[in-house]
C-alpha cells in the first residue's frame, strides 16, 4: 500500500483545518505515577542521534535532530497530532481569532505531494481558482516532492503582496497548471447569510473559530430583521466546513436546540479528557462574556431546518450536523461527511513551542462515533460540481494513514438504493445556442449561487415541509 500522509492543516498560515480543538494552557504536568523509562529504547535513540552528530555526510545541529525526533514522535501516532514550532503555534493561535496571513487553502500531504483539500472563500486561493483534490508539485521553481507538510507551509507563507508561483497537477487537465498567486492577511469572517426565498435564510458556516457563535447570533437576528416576520425555514450550509474550535460547535448547536440538550461528549484516558458539553452558556462562552444566544428569537428552536453536509465537512461541523440529527431537530442532507471523530488538545511545552496531541474520542448524543465512518445524511443528495467518483467517495478519514479506528468498527455505510439518491444533473448542460453553462459560481456579492444544486434542492424541501404543515 502506499504510504500517505494526509494529515489536514489549516491553508499556509493557520494551523487549524479539520481538528475539534481544545487549549490547555497550563504547562504539561506528570499526571501518572512514575513510569519507568524504557532504557534500551533510550540507549538506541542516544547511539541514533551520536552517529547522526559524527557520521553524517554535513553538521547538524542538536536543535534540528531534537526538534525532528519530537516531531516525529507526534506524526507516528496519527494524522492528526503534531509538532508545533514557535511559528506554527503563533500561527495556530493567530488562525482561530480568524486573522491569518498566506495563500488560503486546506491542505494536506499524498504521495510526497501537497494535496489540497479545500480552498477558503474570498482567499488568493479561492479567487486564482484553486481547487480540491489539486496536487502542488512545484513551489515557484522548487519540486514539492522530499518536503515535509511543514516545510510546505512555510514556503508557502509570507510577507502580503509578496507572490509565489504554484505548479499545479489536476485530474481533469493534462498538462501541469501554473498559478502565480499574491500572499495576503487571510480574514475570515467565519459565518455568512442571506435570504434565498421570501421567508428562508440561509446561513453558511466556513470554519470554527473563536467568535464564531457571536456572528451567528448577529446572522440570525439580522435574517430574522431581514424578513420582517418569523422564517419559515432555515439552510445550514455547512458543506466544506474543516471544523476548528470545540466551544464554536457548541455555540452553533445550541442556537437551536433546547437549552442544557446534550450536543457532544468525549472518552479519553484522563479525567481531563471525559467530557459532556451541553447547550448551556458555561460550554459555549469565555470567561465574563455576556450570553450573545439569550435573545435570539425563540422560533428559532422550531424553524424547520435542513443541514447540508459533504465530504468536506469534518469534526466540528460533523459535531453540530450529528447533533441535530440525533435530536431530530434537521434534517441533514447532501454527501457522507468526512469523518473525523477525535479532539485535539494544544499543549504548551514551556519555550514558545507546543505539541497538538489528540486526546479523546468524541460522541454524539445518541453516543455514535463518527470516527472514519462520518455523518450520514438523512437524503443523499449529489454536487454537480464534484466529478460522479467523488460525490460518494472523495478523501475521508479513513483515507489517512493510520487513523484512529471507530470503536465499533469501520464497515462501510448500507449501500443506498438509486431511487434514494438524488442524482446531480451534469455540471455543463448545454446551453440554448450549444453553449457550454458553466458549474455554479458565486458572482460578486452573492453569498450563494442561485444555481447551488443543493441548496435549491433543500430549500424545496422546506417549502415542501411548509405546504405540509399548513395541511
Amino acid at each position: 500500500m502506499t504510504q500517505k500522509a494526509k494529515s489536514i492543516l489549516v491553508g499556509l498560515a493557520g494551523l487549524l483545518a479539520g481538528a475539534a480543538l481544545t487549549v490547555n494552557l497550563s504547562a504539561i504536568a506528570d499526571k501518572d505515577a512514575e513510569t519507568a523509562l524504557p532504557v534500551e529504547e533510550l540507549r538506541a535513540f542516544t547511539d541514533v542521534f551520536a552517529r547522526i552528530k559524527n557520521d553524517y555526510v554535513e553538521p547538524v545541529e542538536d536543535k534540528k535532530l531534537i526538534t525532528e525526533a519530537i516531531n516525529g514522535m507526534l506524526t507516528g501516532l496519527d494524522p492528526h497530532s503534531s509538532y508545533l514550532d514557535v511559528e506554527a503555534f503563533k500561527d495556530l493561535q493567530v488562525g482561530t481569532q480568524g486573522e491569518f496571513g498566506g495563500l488560503g487553502i486546506e491542505v494536506g500531504m499524498e504521495d510526497g505531494f501537497v494535496k489540497v483539500i479545500s480552498p477558503i472563500e474570498d482567499t488568493p486561493a479561492f479567487k486564482a481558482g484553486v481547487k480540491p483534490g489539486d496536487l502542488i508539485v512545484k513551489l515557484d521553481d522548487t519540486p514539492v516532492k522530499g518536503m515535509t507538510l511543514n516545510d510546505a507551509v512555510k514556503r508557502m507563507r509570507g510577507k502580503p503582496g509578496t507572490s509565489i508561483r504554484l505548479t499545479i497537477a489536476r485530474k481533469s487537465v493534462a498538462k501541469p497548471l501554473v498559478l502565480t498567486l499574491t500572499r495576503a492577511i487571510i480574514k475570515i469572517r467565519s459565518v455568512k447569510f442571506t435570504l434565498v426565498d421570501p421567508g428562508y435564510g440561509y446561513v453558511r458556516v466556513t470554519q470554527f473559530q473563536e467568535h464564531t457563535g457571536e456572528l451567528l447570533a448577529e446572522a440570525l437576528n439580522g435574517l430574522y430583521k431581514d424578513n420582517k416576520a418569523p422564517l419559515k425555514g432555515l439552510i445550514l450550509d455547512l458543506r466544506n466546513d474543516p471544523g476548528g474550535l470545540l466551544n464554536g460547535a457548541v455555540a452553533v448547536t445550541a442556537a437551536f436546540v433546547k437549552p442544557d440538550s446534550l450536543v457532544v461528549y468525549t472518552e479519553g484516558r484522563t479525567e481531563d479528557a471525559k467530557m459532556r458539553l451541553t447547550a448551556s452558556r458555561e460550554h459555549y462562552l469565555r470567561p465574563m462574556q455576556s450570553d450573545y444566544l439569550k435573545n435570539l428569537p425563540e422560533g428559532l428552536k422550531s424553524v424547520p431546518m435542513v443541514v447540508l453536509v459533504n465530504s468536506g465537512s469534518a469534526s466540528a461541523s460533523e459535531i453540530v450536523a450529528g447533533a441535530l440529527q440525533d435530536h431530530k431537530r434537521a434534517v441533514v442532507m447532501g454527501t457522507r461527511t468526512f469523518g473525523k471523530g477525535s479532539v485535539q488538545t494544544i499543549l504548551p511545552i514551556g519555550n514558545g513551542t507546543a505539541i497538538k496531541l489528540t486526546t479523546a474520542r468524541y460522541y454524539t448524543p445518541n453516543g455514535r462515533s463518527i470516527q472514519a465512518k462520518g455523518i450520514e445524511p438523512d437524503i443523499v443528495v449529489e454536487d454537480p460540481a464534484m466529478p460522479e467518483s467523488e460525490n460518494g467517495f472523495g478523501i475521508r478519514e479513513a483515507d489517512l494513514d493510520k487513523h484512529l479506528v471507530n470503536p465499533a468498527g469501520e464497515e462501510p455505510a448500507p449501500m443506498l438504493k438509486p431511487d434514494e439518491v438524488i442524482k446531480a444533473p451534469p455540471a455543463d448542460k448545454p446551453g440554448k445556442n450549444g453553449e457550454d453553462k458553466k458549474p455554479a459560481t458565486l458572482e460578486p456579492g452573492e453569498i450563494v449561487s442561485k444555481n447551488d444544486y443543493q441548496v435549491n434542492q433543500a430549500l424545496n424541501l422546506l417549502k415542501g415541509l411548509q405546504i405540509l404543515q399548513g395541511r
